[in-house]
């Protein structure tokens, strides 16, 4: 017996000619699905090369681009122009509204110019024939004066050389019709104690601006024996609030109110309170 006849054979099983087949098909699947991935894949390397450069796509993509920032500056500039057409018209309707009222203001100036221009006409005319009446009254008040008989007649018209009594009432009987103004000296408007003033600066008498000094500028006397040129005053001797021109029969001229202007009225129309003598 051999010495190796115990051992036993260490060989594999043989495999059968199926199996055998089987496993030989599957790895040359295996080995062929490889070599097609090995050979693959340095072929799709590439076209991956070229897509990168993309010649032809690259040009259509800058045309196209080309042709929005044209279209996009386009729009721009219409809009930039028609941002200038509105202002352009922003400024003209304003120049014109401009326009307008500066037409306006010059019409409203002509008109009050020439308003003005008539009034001041009217005045003049108005003024010289005062004057002219004026004259007139003061006519025939020294006429009737000096036909008067008696020396009380003479003292009652004239005290001193610069002027008469006659002339204050004409003066203020000639200013009957004008208007009453607080604070008016003439010529076409008067307050109380400002046609008091100008009918005695006519004979040269500078007498004080307001009633209450007026009412103590002279004599004063007694309303029963009230003369021509007498100041009349309504309130207290230095008080007074009212003055106005004693005329004669019974009447003054006084500058009442802005209702009535210049009047020449009874003193039963409105009774002073006292009378002062100046000529």
């Amino acid at each position: 017996m051999s010495h190796t006849a115990l051992i036993p054979s260490h060989r594999k099983p043989r495999r059968n000619a199926s199996k055998t087949a089987l496993r030989a098909g599957v790895a040359g699947g295996v080995l062929s699905t490889i070599a097609v991935a090995g050979a693959a894949g340095p072929a799709q390397a590439e076209p991956v090369t070229q897509t990168i450069e993309m010649p032809t796509i690259t040009a259509g993509l800058s045309t196209t681009v080309a042709a929005s920032a044209e279209a996009t500056q386009q729009v721009a500039l219409d809009l930039e122009t028609q941002a200038h057409e509105e202002a352009a018209a922003t400024t003209a309707a304003k120049d014109a509204k401009k326009a307008k009222a500066e037409a306006v203001r010059k019409a409203e100036a002509k008109k009050k110019a020439e308003a003005k221009a008539k009034a001041e006409a009217e005045a003049k005319a108005e003024a010289a024939e005062r004057a002219s009446r004026a004259a007139e009254r003061t006519t025939l008040s020294t006429s009737s004066g000096s036909s008067s008989s008696g020396s009380t007649a003479t003292t009652s018209y004239s005290s001193t050389a610069t002027g008469t009594a006659a002339s204050v009432v004409a003066f203020a009987q000639a200013q009957v019709g004008d208007a009453y103004v607080s604070g008016g000296t003439g010529p076409n408007s008067w307050d109380c104690s400002g046609l008091v003033q100008a009918a005695f600066r006519t004979v040269g008498v500078d007498l004080p601006r307001v009633s209450q000094s007026q009412s103590t500028a002279g004599t004063q006397v007694s309303l029963s024996n009230l003369q021509p040129g007498d100041i009349l005053y309504w309130g207290g001797a230095g008080s007074a609030y009212h003055v106005g021109i004693y005329v004669g029969g019974g009447q003054f001229v006084g500058a009442q109110n802005s209702s009535t202007g210049v009047v020449q009225k009874s003193l039963d129309y409105d009774p002073p309170s006292g009378a002062v003598r100046v000529l």
